[in-house]
């Protein structure tokens, strides 16, 4: 197949173009490498993989058929969606909108990364694709929560409307290799913290909880629920396994091996309490569920940081 990603050379994306080059297909990558790298994919052959530097939230166009075009193109670290906040919300209207009519001009399919986030600070525990979200519209996470439930919004608009066949994945804390170092989410600030011999950062008491899928298995989720025919319904990808963020610290401090020290901050605004998905539908339709234990996803992210930051 011809498939388009956007967000192609970021820590997920560049894994997906990968996956799908290694499965034979053609991969167009448009990224304007805000929060990618391109030495993400700097490796995937060039009579398969193309990357252009291309804005989504402007108007485009591509080339030749297509039988996909996958967004996942957004800043997806607090730090980073609150530093371009205008941008992020664009990328949820605008570039989710610009995708959309692309897939309707070529007749391909539309595959949306979204996001837990969109349940907010949840109160339905674990979290279904069923439950409705907690989300403050106004506070300064709503840019990302907001952009992201607007994205699935108008997808299934278009779904209804066009017939554009359609796939939405609710994607749950991830982490491995290619994770940036100033990214700002937990791993990569515990193993930074940890490597630099500084405290490590814990904001609250540490016991709001979060549910940490190694990158490989979230990928092989993504394709299977690009390849399933007929779903149309949001699916949660993540692992249900959960942990306590001191309890992450602490396990990390302790595979880098040197005396760490931990230090209490207040809350962020909005700052879930509660983070895990509900697999159900991902187990009963994709046949898919998690396959890497933390502590050995960890152990790999942990040599990747020392020999690649």
């Amino acid at each position: 197949m011809r498939i388009l990603v956007t967000g192609g050379a970021g820590f997920l994306g560049s894994y997906l173009c990968k996956r799908l080059v290694d499965d034979g297909h053609e991969v167009i990558c448009y990224d304007t490498l805000l929060t990618g790298d391109a030495r993400n994919v700097e490796s995937l052959p060039a009579d398969r993989f193309t990357l252009v530097d291309k804005d989504v939230t402007k108007s485009f166009g591509c080339d030749g058929p297509l039988d996909w075009v996958m967004h996942l193109a957004c800043p997806a670290s607090p730090k980073e969606y609150l530093r371009h906040p205008i941008h992020t919300l664009e990328l949820g209207a605008q570039g989710t909108h610009h995708c959309l009519d692309l897939a309707t001009e070529k007749g391909a399919a539309f595959f949306l990364a979204s996001t837990s986030e969109v349940y907010g600070d949840p109160h339905v525990h674990p979290q279904t694709e069923t439950y409705w979200g907690n989300v403050n519209p106004v506070g300064p996470r709503s840019v990302y929560d907001e952009a992201k439930r607007y994205a699935e919004a108008l997808t299934f608009a278009f779904h209804r409307t066009n017939g554009v066949p359609v796939r939405v994945g609710r994607i749950f804390n991830t982490y491995g290799p290619r994770m940036r170092r100033a990214d700002g989410r937990a791993v990569p600030n515990f193993v930074d913290q940890g490597l630099r011999g500084q405290p490590m950062t814990v904001y609250g008491d540490g016991g709001q909880t979060r549910s940490l899928c190694f990158v490989s298995d979230l990928i092989e989720g993504l394709v299977r629920l690009m390849d399933h025919e007929g779903e149309a319904m949001p699916v949660n990808l993540g692992n249900p396994r959960e942990v306590t963020v001191l309890e992450l610290a602490k396990m990390i401090g302790e595979l880098i091996g040197s005396p760490y020290e931990i230090s209490f901050e207040e809350m962020p605004v909005d700052d879930p309490r509660q983070r895990c998905p509900d697999i159900t539908r991902a187990r009963e339709l994709l046949k898919w569920e998690p396959t890497i234990e933390m502590e050995e996803g960890l152990v790999t992210t942990v040599e990747w940081c020392r020999k690649n930051w």
